[in-house]
């Protein structure tokens, strides 16, 4: 069943699969991910490679490097339970894939595992994931804003995302994010968004750490007057996060967005009908 699940899928998402594998970094990736099955499979290389099969077939798998890609398939498995987007299980697979191929290749030759080595550095300088660019209703604040705009109106409550750019578990995050706001984006909920990864101060005023050992990347933090009421993920004694699994349904859930956005809207709708008797007793005086 959860494999049926798992290619149904695959196989749903494949058009924006085939859309990432346009981009640079995610065709670059896709790349360096298969790298040691292109080396062990390409004739006229792959007859010179070293080789611990009876058969001596050197352009085949021996039965180490089929151990190691099932320690691979059980390891992707086991992070992919905790991914939220499709973005998250992507990577998961090209980031322990390329893990793979420097273990292979460094069995096979020292050599093919030091120009390996030094394609990945040469692409984690030269190539940055695609940061999110759709539709949204977020402020961006800065160290010089946010006090001042999270304190302008008791009235209206802010979900906060504390982020640094840096992080792929905040990039992973930005869409889920986006389409939050704009679900529930409303007069009396708002929006927001800080970079603690430059603005360091903002970081220790509202107790966020940037530090990936925290692993407090993301943090979203619920305020109203400037006063937290709640943050996701909660923190220990000794400043860890407490795990806690960043999914629409779990932000929806424990945020009580779907309540608050109802009280906002019904409180909305009093207010427009208030102003309509006021214009109408207004207009009625002038006729007289």
């Amino acid at each position: 069943m959860g494999l049926i699940t798992g290619l149904y899928s695959f196989f749903y998402n494949l058009p924006t699969i085939y859309k990432w594998l346009l981009r640079p970094y995610y065709l670059l990736s896709f790349l360096l991910s298969i790298a040691f099955l292109a080396v062990r499979k390409c004739p006229g290389l792959c007859e010179h490679l070293p080789s611990q099969r009876e058969d001596g077939n050197s352009c085949d798998f021996d039965w180490r490097e089929v151990e190691i890609l099932m320690f691979l398939s059980a390891i992707v498995m086991m992070k992919n339970r905790r991914a939220i987007t499709l973005e998250q299980h992507i990577g998961n697979i090209f980031l322990f894939s390329k893990v793979a191929n420097v273990v292979l290749f460094f069995r096979v030759d020292l050599r093919f595992g030091l120009l390996y080595i030094t394609l990945c550095v040469v692409f984690l300088i030269t190539c940055k994931p695609p940061i999110y660019m759709g539709p949204e209703y977020i402020k961006y604040f800065s160290d010089k804003t946010i006090d001042e705009e999270l304190e302008r109106d008791s009235r209206i409550m802010w979900l906060v995302e504390f982020y640094a750019n840096w992080s792929p578990e905040c990039q992973c995050f930005a869409p889920v994010f986006a389409d939050l706001s704009l679900k529930y984006n409303c007069s009396g909920l708002k929006f927001g968004k800080i970079d603690i990864g430059r603005y360091a101060s903002v970081a220790e005023r509202y107790k966020v750490s940037p530090s990936p050992l925290s692993k407090q990347l993301p943090s979203l933090l619920l305020l109203q007057g400037g006063r937290e009421i709640m943050r996701r993920p909660q923190v220990d004694k000794k400043g860890r996060a407490v795990s806690w699994s960043f999914t629409e349904e779990n932000i929806i859930r424990e945020f009580n967005l779907n309540e608050t956005f109802e009280k906002f809207k019904k409180l909305k709708g009093r207010s427009e009908k208030i102003e309509e008797t006021l214009e109408e007793e207004t207009e009625s005086k002038k006729d007289k």
